[in-house]
């Protein structure tokens, strides 16, 4: 089981690391900085609310659109989600995802507007970034068509299912996305915390191959591997010689998960290619990181329009304010790691993933009750979301207060680390 929560914090600072780059990238360029402003007009969204209400359904009927209040306060909202998402994404390297869509949620945006919402912001901000794509060099071509063949029939199962439950019943449908989102943040956010726990004076100290993962094949990728079952991908040559051989049907099936889950969930899926190919396929990480870098742009592209805008489900405003946000968000907390110690960091990162948890877990009573699963006064049952929702931008806001406050008396000898390195250059 450690190992498995080893790979998630391998694969998210890898993630991290991706999602730096295309924001400095951005930042760099006056044209895109441009466009993204303009894409952000709040008075865009309500222009487009309106216009909507003669269009036909499959491109954003005015129904679709409805499920979502809309208001200067939101979309300043999601600029304030952007930046502790971009937080938690720069110092963590991990939890930036899985806050998004409670956060989304917690401020009256249904479950599904709320996944194709960030979907949308994942999407946008790899394109955006495009010029950082020459890390996909370390994509093996074969794995790369099996896991995206599996990963676009997952995608699109997710989005069938997405789509469904929100047409037969909304609240069925903010019901089972609050209910995937608390049992995955309460594994990952427990385990990590107890991790962190009995492990904090060892966390400085864990040992990997040299891009991070594990050094040798685990029982379940030597297995795997042994299965003959074409058509069979050969891989990683230049770390073992002659390489080592998959079946491009379990790469596949890894790519129908991660597919699935990103499209019921809205995040990237990057938490689960990593574990599942380091450690259940095999592969070595150095190629797993190139990989899972494609699929997040595949996924969140594909999911983004064919599963959701092309059906009215993109607050586009709130993605573009998401965006903005990420961008100064993910500098600050990237930069801060240099003077933050790695265990306050792994602390942070399962205090993160549990106050989504905590927030989705006190929604679910409330509909419960509004579904007839339940006798509760209604009342009540707001209350007790309330009390989710406080705990949940509570601990969020104390983080990025932590965060920037560690920043701004960190800045003299951030400087002087930059001026150092700078000399050493020259």
């Amino acid at each position: 089981m450690r190992k498995w929560y080893q790979a998630f914090m391998h694969a998210s600072r890898a993630h991290a690391r991706w999602e730096l780059e295309t924001s400095l990238v951005i930042l760099r360029d006056r044209k895109k900085l441009l466009i993204l402003l303009l894409m952000s007009l709040p008075i865009l969204l309500p222009a487009m609310a309106h216009a909507a209400s003669s269009l036909p359904g499959f491109i954003g009927s005015k129904a679709s659109f409805g499920p979502s209040f809309f208001s200067p306060q939101t979309f300043y909202g999601s600029i304030a989600i952007g930046v502790c998402a971009g937080l938690i994404t720069g110092c963590i390297g991990a939890g930036g995802g899985f806050v998004i869509t409670p956060a989304l949620m917690s401020m009256g945006v249904k479950g599904i507007l709320a996944v194709g919402t960030d979907m949308f912001h994942i999407f946008a901000k790899s394109i955006m970034g495009t010029t950082v794509h020459k890390k996909l060099g370390n994509v093996h071509v074969g794995l790369a068509i099996a896991f995206l063949a599996g990963s676009g029939i997952g995608v699109t199962g997710g989005g069938i299912i997405n789509r469904a439950l929100y047409n037969h019943n909304p609240v069925l449908s903010d019901f089972v996305i609050s209910s995937i989102y608390v049992v995955m943040l309460g594994f990952l956010g427990f385990y990590a915390l107890g991790d962190y726990m009995k492990n904090r004076k060892n966390l400085n100290n864990a040992q990997g191959d040299a891009h991070g993962g594990a050094s040798d094949l685990t029982p379940l990728a030597k297995k795997l591997q042994s299965v003959k079952l074409a058509p069979m991908i050969t891989f990683d040559q230049d770390v073992v010689p002659g390489g080592r051989k998959i079946s491009g049907v379990f790469v596949a099936v890894c790519g129908s998960i991660v597919g699935f889950t990103a499209a019921i969930l809205g995040v990237g899926g990057g938490f689960l290619t990593f574990p599942m190919f380091v450690y259940g396929l095999g592969v070595s990480s150095f190629t797993t990181v190139g990989t899972d870098i494609l699929q997040i742009i595949f996924t969140a592209g594909y999911g983004a329009i064919a599963q959701y805008a092309v059906y009215g489900y993109v607050f586009y405003t709130l993605a573009m304010g998401m965006l903005l946000g990420s961008l100064l968000g993910i500098q600050i907390g990237a930069i801060t790691t240099k003077v933050v110690p790695a265990v306050k960091i792994s602390g942070f990162y399962a205090i993160a993933i549990l106050a989504g948890f905590v927030n989705r877990l006190f929604a679910l009573p409330e509909k419960m009750s509004k579904m007839g699963y339940i006798h509760l006064d209604a009342a009540v049952g707001k209350m007790i979301n309330s009390v989710g929702v406080v705990v949940f931008f509570g601990l969020i806001a104390i983080f990025a207060i932590w965060i920037i406050g560690t920043f701004i008396r960190n800045i003299p000898k951030l400087r002087a680390e930059a001026a150092a390195a700078a000399a050493e250059e020259n």
